[in-house]
């Protein structure tokens, strides 16, 4: 790989209601990151504009994500910490990317069929190429370690497959490093808290299939409360819990939140109802999310800090992303 150097690169959508899914599968693991490695982190608000964005909301959103990763403990001083669209170099490396990607590769990817839905042919061409635009976001800066979870496992191999090309292409052997996928060992998926088997998701439209980052200590123990489980009693092993797609979910949460193993979780509460483990649940829920709610609310008052972080984070990302781009240019052939 070249360079000795790891620098670790991500992205989160400003999309609006920063969520518990958002929360313990990325920026819990973003602030340890931070502890080992150079990271950049980034609020992608390119990739959010391939649907329809109210401009006055998802400004606010930008504000509010990058709020987000503030109250969840990134420190602006360690990570850099920016906007998507404030470096310019994003959108350029992605041109040059969408010229050695092949159409073959972005017909295999799965999430675009996913999100464009029946009628395809009336999703924007943003959505079918953005992870070429993704792909430009990890190059650009030659990241080496990338978080994925198991939806963005394709994405990153597409990546490579580019970083690849290009370097083949131009004869520039070595020149971007093939990045690296940086699988958290004890990861679990956050399911909705109505639906075992959907992701959690700000788009749901039942407020009581997530927790907000911002919500109340009450809205969060009537969440965990009406959460669905089954009629069956606590599961007895993993092997169990693993074909109950609710009661996993639940248990999961519980392990994230406390850092408990699932075999743990299972030994506490065994031969107990499922309402202990929801009280415990809400309480522990409580106690991490609340603090974390509040700061956000106090972070967005203040916005000029906001903009001050991001215009920080935008100057030392654009300096890192025009020495490459020169040396990009220089190989392609571009004055």
């Amino acid at each position: 790989m070249a360079g000795k150097n790891k620098l670790v690169f991500s992205g989160v959508q400003p999309t609006g209601n920063l969520h518990l899914g958002n929360y313990l599968g990325a920026m819990k693991n973003f602030v340890s990151l931070q502890k080992k490695m150079e990271c950049i982190y980034c609020v992608v608000d390119l990739h959010a504009i391939t649907t329809h964005q109210d401009p006055k909301i998802l400004k606010e959103n930008i504000f509010e994500t990058t709020a987000g990763f503030l109250a969840s403990g990134l420190n602006p001083e360690k990570s850099i910490i920016f906007n998507q669209s404030s470096v310019s170099g994003h959108a350029e490396l992605a041109w040059i990317m969408n010229c050695v990607a092949r159409v073959g590769w972005l017909n295999r990817m799965t999430q675009f069929k996913d999100k464009a839905g029946a009628d395809k042919e009336k999703a924007s061409v943003g959505l079918y190429i953005y992870p070429n635009l993704m792909a430009a976001d990890i190059l650009l800066y030659k990241a080496t370690h990338i978080p994925v979870g198991a939806d963005q496992k394709q994405h990153l191999e597409l990546c490579r497959d580019i970083a690849q090309k290009f370097n083949n292409d131009y004869k520039a052997e070595n020149f971007f490093p093939i990045p690296e996928p940086l699988i958290q060992k004890k990861i679990s998926k956050i399911m909705s808290l109505r639906d075992g088997t959907k992701k959690m998701s700000k788009s749901d439209e039942s407020e009581y299939s997530r927790i907000d980052l911002k919500d109340s200590s009450e809205d969060i123990t009537k969440k965990i409360k009406k959460a669905k489980t089954d009629s069956a009693p606590f599961p007895e092993n993993e092997e169990e819990l693993n074909k109950r797609p609710e009661a996993l979910n639940l248990v999961n949460i519980y392990s994230e939140i406390t850092n408990s193993s699932v075999e743990k979780v299972l030994n506490d509460f065994r031969g107990k109802d499922f309402s202990k483990l929801k009280k415990n649940l809400s309480d522990a829920l409580v106690a991490s999310i609340c603090p974390l709610g509040k700061e956000i609310k106090k972070l967005m008052q203040d916005k000029g800090f906001l903009t001050s972080v991001l215009k920080k984070g935008k100057e030392n990302a654009n300096k890192k992303a025009e020495e490459n781009l020169k040396k990009i240019r220089e190989i392609v052939g571009l004055l």
